[in-house]
């Protein structure tokens, strides 16, 4: 049930900057308080605009392909292309390559073991972003600008059209494979109180109304509980994420605890990537289960509750 703390050493500016995440903090579940949110993992248009010239701070522009970069990009932001952080494994379509081939992406972009690095793009690319550097070691240098490219341009803020002159990083890479859950680690712990299976699909394919492309058993994972990512955030159009105190509501009101360990999942592991990054934001411990429903549902022996109930 340990529930994880804001990771030392992080600078004061760095914390500071993130001050939408400071409006609830918590202490344990033994007094029945939310975790400690950690407020480093968001990053708002203000303070980027007051680092974009730190050579320490590396900012990535996530996308499925590279013309909306070329089209305006937050000067000195490298393009970093979906498809480089994610792979085809056993029929699931969302999966993290090879731990090798992470290291040369994010090197090629010029981060560093020092570097602090801010991601942005369409929510569901940049929170796999996200996840992917947590998962490499490197989540406590990571956030997400808070808002995204919609926000800063709002704000009337620069874009350049300009591709930056990259020198490539020096990145070790520190794989974390407890953050990345199995069908098999599932099962096993089916029934269990302290673990939170978070389903981020739309309700109908939670209900198994509709069953999603590419799932033969509709319906959901027995016991999980569902958030429908986009209530995470304030609108698509304005993709900020919601506050923490709407965020907790949100998980209390869905049955998640304090103490509690989230397991996000969705249909192939995007939409979870979401829920992921928004359950490390309020302090959960938090896995990804990477398959997802897609994987589940191919297992026959698995049990399904919904239409399809077995």
């Amino acid at each position: 049930m340990g529930i994880r703390h804001a990771v030392l050493g992080i600078g004061i500016a760095w914390l500071a900057a993130c001050a939408a995440a400071d409006r609830e903090e918590g202490d344990t579940r033994a007094d029945g308080a939310a975790p400690r949110a950690e407020s480093a993992l968001l990053v708002s248009t203000g303070w980027l605009a007051e680092h974009l010239d730190d050579p320490g701070v590396v900012v990535l522009h996530v996308g499925s392909d590279r013309a909306g970069y070329d089209r305006g990009h937050i000067p000195g932001a490298r393009f970093l292309p979906l498809d480089a952080i994610i792979v085809e494994r056993d029929g699931n379509i969302n999966e993290l390559p090879p731990v090798a081939h992470l290291d040369s992406v994010f090197e090629s972009l010029g981060v560093s073991d020092g570097t602090r690095v801010v991601v942005y793009g369409p929510p569901l690319a940049a929170a796999r972003a996200f996840f992917t550097l947590d998962y490499l070691g490197h989540g406590d240098r990571t956030a997400l600008l808070d808002g995204g490219i919609e926000a800063w341009a709002a704000e009337d803020r620069p874009l350049s059209t300009e591709s930056p002159v990259t020198v490539p990083g020096s990145f070790t890479p520190r794989p974390r494979p407890e953050l990345v859950v199995t069908a098999g680690w599932i099962k096993e712990r089916l029934g269990d109180p302290y673990i939170a299976l978070l389903d981020a699909r739309p309700e109908d394919q939670f209900s198994g109304a509709t069953p999603g492309a590419g799932v033969p058993r509709p319906g959901h994972i027995p016991g999980a509980v569902n958030i429908f990512w986009e209530r995470m955030i304030q609108s698509t159009d304005e993709p900020r994420l919601r506050d923490v105190a709407s965020l907790r509501a949100l998980f209390r009101e869905a049955g998640i605890e304090p103490g509690d360990t989230v397991v996000a999942y969705c249909r192939t592991g995007m939409q979870a990537s979401y829920a992921y990054f928004v359950s490390r934001v309020l302090g959960y411990e938090t896995r990804l289960y990477d398959g997802s429903f897609m994987d589940w549902s191919r297992r026959e022996a698995l049990p399904v509750s919904g239409p399809a109930t077995r």
